[in-house]
């Protein structure tokens, strides 16, 4: 494929991540991007070809040249997002998983029958994510087909990748009567529709918004949605989204209800594919462990919320050492923070605890979980190629075959909290931009090789 073929070449200083330990620094490479928005090459200053490729991209006004001080990253995912929570984030967070359930957020999801509600919300959600560098998010909506429909072309509108979910809920022993399906059968045929409407979306011709299969959870679910659903994920090979093993309440119910665990229920029915994305799992057993690898499903490791609803830490470690697919969500709202950034400090943060302990009335033998602990590397590749690696999509990283969403990050802006000296070293940098970033350091964002956010505002 020749130069021709360009339509947008970034010269760049950069980081991407192609596993846990493989960091790769890009000095001045040069990133060509096609027509589609994918990667189709990637030149060092040491290949042949370099200046004459930089030559075209300038002659042709094609090239976009990072300024010093300027970095560029893949795009963040953030694999657990309730969306219509929005509003409640930063509210409730000392009540228990299940109080906070019923008296705060399915009075507040079953708000979205109104569309109004949902647009004006949704809007400012989708806005301030991608103001926070999140370029795919994974959107559980609420039951209601509508609603969930404009979450969709809402993110369309404003240059989004995304993957949503409109929530299955039908059991009446645990679900309001003011928010629930009617039926298995009524939420199994919603379903088929949300997912034929969202693929036939006006603009989405590209599978930019993807439909996820979306049961709340087990507690939420009679047996015949489970096994509904299960079939409709085999025929539509839609991804699939639920939550797993978040708590002891969630996980104990369960097991007293099926006599085995979250990841084993869900695979009875069906629900545990390549293409199953499940929150939390702080509760999995190793066995667990083994079936969601050897179904090569995924996890969304949600530190932030875990602190405040699973009242545990889950075992990222073990999950990495085990190669499960692992990434990154925020849990808005039960995570207070909608930056990926934050997600990646609190997960090392949670590791730290975990590892070392946190009772100071146990001696230092018995205080921690030793080995526990991941680095600021594992965090970034989580954050990105962790992510897009759960999602089985080419996302995540700045690679050739890939597709350029992508984040500039600027040091040097006014109001920064990153301060970077002369001797510090590529993987210094990408540490004090893992540690130090906050929203007004991100200036540029692309999705699919379009820019969506210029200077952090809309690009209009």
């Amino acid at each position: 494929m020749g130069m021709t073929s360009y339509c947008l070449v970034i010269k760049a200083n950069g980081y991407t991540a192609h596993s846990a330990n493989d960091i790769n620094y890009l000095e001045n490479n040069l990133i060509c991007i096609n027509k589609s928005g994918y990667i189709v090459k990637i030149y060092s200053p040491d290949d042949e070809a370099y200046c004459k490729v930089q030559s075209f991209a300038l002659d042709n006004g094609l090239l976009y040249e990072l300024k010093p001080g300027q970095y560029l990253l893949p795009g963040f995912i953030d694999l657990h997002i309730h969306a219509p929570q929005w509003v409640n984030m930063g509210k409730a967070l000392d009540r228990p998983l299940e109080q906070w359930l019923q008296e705060y957020t399915f009075p507040l999801e079953s708000r979205y029958a109104d569309l109004n509600f949902a647009k004006e919300n949704y809007q400012h959600l989708v806005h301030t994510l991608l103001a926070n560098g999140t370029t795919t998010a994974v959107y559980f909506a609420t039951i209601h087909r509508e609603a969930s429909i404009e979450l969709g072309r809402i993110c369309l509108a404003l240059g989004q990748r995304a993957l949503i979910g409109k929530v299955s809920m039908d059991d009446r022993e645990f679900c309001p009567e003011y928010y629930r399906d009617d039926s298995s059968k009524s939420a199994i045929e919603e379903t088929r529709l949300f997912i034929n409407q969202l693929r036939e979306l006006s603009g989405n011709e590209e599978n930019r918004i993807l439909p996820v299969i979306t049961p709340r959870f087990v507690p939420t679910c009679t047996p015949e949605l489970l096994a509904g659903l299960g079939e409709l994920a085999r025929e539509t090979n839609c991804h699939v989204q639920t939550h797993c093993s978040e708590s002891d309440w969630e996980h104990n119910f369960v097991i007293s209800r099926y006599g085995i665990t979250d990841s084993h229920v869900l695979n009875d029915f069906g629900l545990m594919t390549r293409k199953t994305i499940l929150a939390h799992g702080n509760f999995i057993t190793d066995d667990d462990m083994d079936l969601i690898r050897n179904r090569h499903s995924g996890i969304a490791h949600c530190p932030l919320s875990n602190f405040y609803f699973a009242n545990c830490i889950f075992p990222l470690r073990i999950a990495l050492n085990k190669n499960i697919h692992t990434g990154l969500g925020s849990d808005i709202s039960a995570g207070y923070s909608p930056s990926i950034f934050e997600a990646c400090r609190h997960a090392i943060t949670a590791s730290k605890a975990l590892n070392d302990g946190v009772n100071s009335m146990l001696s230092n033998e018995k205080r921690g979980n030793q080995g526990s602990a991941i680095t600021f590397k594992e965090a970034f590749w989580l954050a990105t190629g962790g992510g897009g690696q759960v999602l089985d999509l080419p996302v995540g990283q700045l690679k050739e075959g890939f597709f350029f969403d992508a984040i500039v990050i600027d040091t040097n802006i006014f109001g920064s909290d990153i301060f970077i000296q002369n001797d510090d070293v590529p993987l210094d940098i990408l540490q004090k931009i893992i540690y130090n970033t906050q929203r007004v350091n991100i200036i540029d964002v692309w999705v699919g090789g379009k820019k969506v956010m210029f200077n952090n505002k809309l690009d209009s």
